[in-house]
């Protein structure tokens, strides 16, 4: 209980000095390397940037497009990595950048029954949306088109996100009193969630 509330307040401590210090930058930065498929979840850095705007200190769509452009940015290096290193490469390392074959096979049906527009779906999906771009570098997905639904995606995404934490700031009153009053179960059923995903993503890794 008290490491898994070490690491949520260490991350969002992080989260907070990285948008406050850096402004939309942060947010594009934060977003760049959740897309390099690193775990650093938007679901986090986002609803913080929308409590920022709640403040008057930063703009909605400013914080909107900040964030998709962080994910189109860090989208690039894995795309390539793909694109490049091929199935064969990405199935033999990509445990080491945290993608499975699971992961691969995942992605693989979501482009055979969407087709292009799975890039854009999975743009607004949990976990998915991390590691889509190295499968669609596999497939030597158009560029054009791969970086265009990636962008569109992942401003609904960001939209939806940051509009969250700009509601939750308008009404931080009755929210804190929530949290003070349930956080030992949010922090529960966060950590478990978390500590459940990991492990599943891990052990998928293992089998690769």
């Amino acid at each position: 209980m008290e490491l898994i509330n070490a690491i949520l307040s260490t991350l969002i401590s992080f989260i907070e000095h990285v948008i406050t210090t850096m402004g939309p930058c942060g947010i594009s930065l934060l977003m760049a390397i959740e897309s390099c498929n690193i775990p650093l979840p938007s679901e986090a850095v986002l609803p913080f940037a929308g409590y920022i705007v709640s403040k008057g200190e930063m703009n909605l769509h400013v914080a909107a497009f900040a964030s998709a452009i962080g994910c189109v940015l860090g989208s690039i290096p894995s795309y390539y990595l793909g694109y490049f290193g091929g199935r064969k490469f990405v199935e033999k390392y990509g445990k080491y950048f945290l993608v499975s074959k699971k992961d691969l096979e995942e992605a693989d049906k979501w482009v055979e029954k969407y087709g292009d527009w799975a890039f854009f779906l999975c743009r607004m999906l949990p976990v998915v949306r991390t590691f889509i771009s190295l499968p669609a570098g596999i497939l030597r997905a158009k560029k054009r088109i791969f970086f265009t639904l990636t962008f569109l995606g992942s401003l609904v995404w960001s939209y939806a996100l940051v509009y969250v934490g700009l509601k939750m700031g308008q009404n931080l009153e009755a929210f804190k009193h929530i949290w003070h009053k349930f956080d030992i179960a949010i922090v529960l059923i966060f950590g478990t969630l978390g500590v459940v995903y990991i492990y599943k993503h891990f052990k998928h890794l293992k089998d690769s």
